[in-house]
């Protein structure tokens, strides 16, 4: 497997991720936001037990912990995000949630003593002027719920962060049955604190349930828990990073809803920040060469 494909996959990933910003959009109109949750994630544990039981290698205590911790902060990004969404608008939710791209370097470098190349961070320059533009262009203020949707973009960081450390000892299979375990778990935890009743049959929601259970979960998390393997923390959060601007084009087929120029500006910003994040590798392997000149 090598970088170019691994970041292939993580864009594909994306892509779906960014499709189903306008299914669930339209699936939650009618349904409570947690139980939607944790129907999509029941439904995609229920998928991925076998292939996990099927391919895994043997479960162990290290993994389990692991695949929770995952599970954890996966769950706190769908969570907060959500819950932003109440008290400040979705261009401010976008932007704040967008701030991984950022923060995902920097807590690396804290929590992993990984070295920042220049190269990642002229892309990530790059890629937060394109999500502020795209987000929100010129009218991009602060407000309340500014506060949570910060901490999402915590939990996302964490997250990518987490994956990519556990992938490279754990199995991978088993990380993804049990971070979604995880998610299913607490959503239907959230559910039941609210005092909403998650198994309830929804005709309306079977076919928004399909997509994001099984292309936009199972598959996805696959992707990314395996992936991640090959591929470093701020690359993938660069590439994550271009999820709002397949959202606002297939929002734009859609829903007709449509960017502006702010918004084509801002994804050809995040677009060129992703392919800036390739030339650091490359540096480094030209700079090993002249060192061993």
């Amino acid at each position: 497997m090598t970088r170019f494909k691994a970041a292939t996959l993580l864009l594909v990933t994306t892509f779906f991720w960014g499709v189903t910003f306008t299914v669930v959009k339209q699936a939650i109109e009618s349904v409570d936001v947690f139980v939607f949750l944790a129907q999509r994630f029941i439904l995609a544990f229920a998928l991925i037990l076998p292939i996990g039981v099927y391919k895994g290698r043997r479960l162990d205590s290290t993994t389990i912990i692991q695949g929770s911790i995952m599970g954890f902060f996966l769950f706190g990004a769908y969570a907060f995000q959500t819950v932003a969404l109440v008290y400040t608008s979705a261009s401010n939710t976008g932007f704040l949630t967008g701030l991984n791209v950022v923060m995902v370097p920097i807590l690396a470098s804290f929590v992993l003593k990984h070295r920042v190349s220049a190269g990642v961070k002229m892309a990530v320059i790059l890629a937060v002027i394109g999500l502020m533009l795209l987000c929100g262009g010129s009218s991009w203020s602060l407000n309340r719920g500014d506060v949570l949707a910060a901490i999402c973009a915590v939990c996302v960081s964490l997250h990518l962060i987490c994956t990519g450390e556990f992938v490279r000892r754990s199995d991978f299979y088993w990380l993804t049955v049990i971070q979604l375990g995880v998610v299913a778990l607490l959503s239907y935890a959230a559910a039941f604190v609210r005092g909403k009743e998650v198994m309830v049959w929804y005709p309306h929601l079977v076919v928004p349930l399909l997509i994001c259970s099984i292309i936009a979960t199972v598959f996805a998390f696959l992707v990314q828990t395996s992936m991640q393997r090959y591929i470093s923390h701020s690359n993938t959060a660069l590439i994550f990073c271009s999820e709002p601007v397949f959202a606002a084009l297939y929002a734009r087929f859609v829903l007709n809803e449509r960017l502006g120029a702010y918004g084509y500006m801002g994804a050809l910003c995040i677009l060129g920040g992703m392919m800036l994040s390739i030339l650091p590798d490359k540096m480094t392997k030209t700079e090993q060469i002249l060192e061993n000149i």
